[in-house]
């Protein structure tokens, strides 16, 4: 009986507490992995709108665990914001469009260089900072759109073409004071030199059928509506108006696609990212940039804004790419920063308003 006793009321007793035990070690081990993936956050401060990256950013929570928090505005209020918060700052991430404003937060120090053989990987070296503190994500063309009812493409040839005294009141174009304008006259300096840049964009003014507009649609609308015959956009904003009214009378151009040298190709321009100079989570800031550059992620970022992959190995978008292949000029996009004062500069003696 002694027996039986010690192996109905002590044995049991025994064996469960190593048994609690190990499973409230298990329950707390998974509580702490659980909330150690909850804690981490990423702070993005974006001058893309919260439409084009919240998609993006939830896509990576549900991957990841992390937490992305961002703040959207103009890039130039964001850059003043990081200035002004200094070490204080709760952003990790800087996310903005144009080579030219990215190349600004790096002039200004608000970017840190980070090490990353996934960005080299994803990223071509024309589209990312030589210095490695920021990265090109969706890649923009800045192209030819002309009015199908009075142009043919045999027609057009190259931006340079537009100053010929052939198009005189036939050109519309947006205002100088856009960025998209300013880096494309800073990239032509990197091709042409200051002086026949100029001459160009005197010649583009002498030739406008109408003052500069304030944004690339209201200028293609310009164009369907016969006010001129052919002007200067970023392809997604083509994209956008024929989504809206497919059947207006407008077509895109790929200019200087037989040049060589360094005028040859289309324009093209970046929106980018790079980890923050005061990053609170730079580890966790590389992660986020490095997937947004990933296959699986660049047709989420690109296809939102009708904008092409920079990964090389990821195809654009269905609606995009039945726009036609184009060569891109392959000189470093740091360039529409670099010489964006002067473009400024140039562009006013020309008098482009």
């Amino acid at each position: 009986m002694e027996n039986i006793r010690t192996i109905s009321f002590y044995s049991p007793m025994k064996a469960t507490y190593p048994m609690k035990s190990r499973l409230l070690l298990t329950l707390a081990a998974l509580l702490a992995c659980n909330l150690s993936a909850l804690a981490e956050e990423v702070v993005v401060y974006s001058a893309r709108n919260e439409q084009l990256i919240k998609p993006l950013f939830d896509a990576y929570t549900k991957e990841s665990g992390v937490q992305v928090k961002f703040i959207t505005g103009g890039e130039g209020p964001l850059m003043e914001r990081l200035k002004a918060e200094g070490q204080n700052t709760p952003a990790d991430i800087l996310l903005t469009v144009d080579a030219g404003n990215l190349w600004q937060a790096a002039q200004q120090e608000l970017l840190r260089p980070i090490t990353s053989k996934t960005l080299q990987d994803n990223v071509p070296a024309h589209l990312r900072d030589p210095g490695n503190t920021w990265f090109g994500l969706s890649v923009r063309a800045r192209t030819l759109v002309y009015n199908t009812t009075k142009l043919k493409p045999s027609d057009l040839s190259s931006y340079e073409d537009l100053a010929d005294p052939k198009w005189k009141g036939r050109l519309c174009l947006r205002t100088s004071k856009k960025v998209y304008n300013q880096s494309l006259v800073a990239m032509m300096i990197t091709e042409h030199g200051e002086p026949q840049a100029e001459a160009i964009v005197k010649g583009w003014v002498s030739n406008l059928a109408t003052a500069p507009f304030p944004d690339d649609t209201k200028a293609m609308e310009a164009v369907a509506n016969r006010q001129c015959d052919v002007t200067v956009v970023n392809t997604y904003y083509f994209g956008r108006l024929m989504e809206k009214t497919p059947k207006l009378p407008l077509a895109i151009y790929w200019p200087n696609q037989n040049l060589s040298g360094k005028d040859a190709g289309v324009h093209v321009n970046v929106s980018g990212a790079g980890v923050t100079r005061h990053a609170k989570n730079p580890a966790g800031a590389q992660k986020l940039i490095e997937w947004l550059s990933s296959d699986k992620a660049q047709n989420l970022y690109a296809d939102s804004n009708l904008e092409y992959p920079v990964n090389p190995r990821v195809k654009p978008d269905a609606q995009v790419a039945a726009w036609g292949t184009f060569k891109p000029n392959l000189i470093n996009v740091k360039d529409a920063g670099s010489l964006q004062a002067q473009a400024v500069k140039l562009m006013d003696r020309a008098g482009y308003k």
